[in-house]
């Protein structure tokens, strides 16, 4: 069984994130560093790693698009977080620990 975590806060990350300012889905410029949803009740928000930087149309779409499933906006949320750890790594504004 999984234990649920408090989930973890960080303004730096978050910082980090909407130097990105275009949208990793899209390439739309101006972003939101959007949550993912997963695990999560309503107005709570899952730890900040676990966020992409979207435009506010994919953050929207993701979060209430009558476009796709569920399981497609999830799956889509999911390649946005990855997504975005990449662009952070690129840009060295996250490492690895030594």
């Amino acid at each position: 069984m999984i234990q649920h975590l408090k989930p973890y806060r960080s303004r730096q990350w978050l910082a980090n994130v909407h130097q990105l300012d275009q949208c990793v889905l899209c390439g739309a410029w101006g972003i939101q560093a959007a949550h993912s949803n997963q695990d999560r009740g309503m107005g709570q928000k899952s730890s900040d790693v676990l966020c992409a930087a979207l435009c506010l149309t994919c953050h929207h779409e993701l979060d209430n698009g009558k476009h796709l499933t569920k399981d497609e906006r999830r799956a889509r949320m999911d390649r946005a977080i990855v997504l975005t750890i990449d662009q952070l790594a690129r840009r060295g504004l996250v490492e690895a620990a030594k």
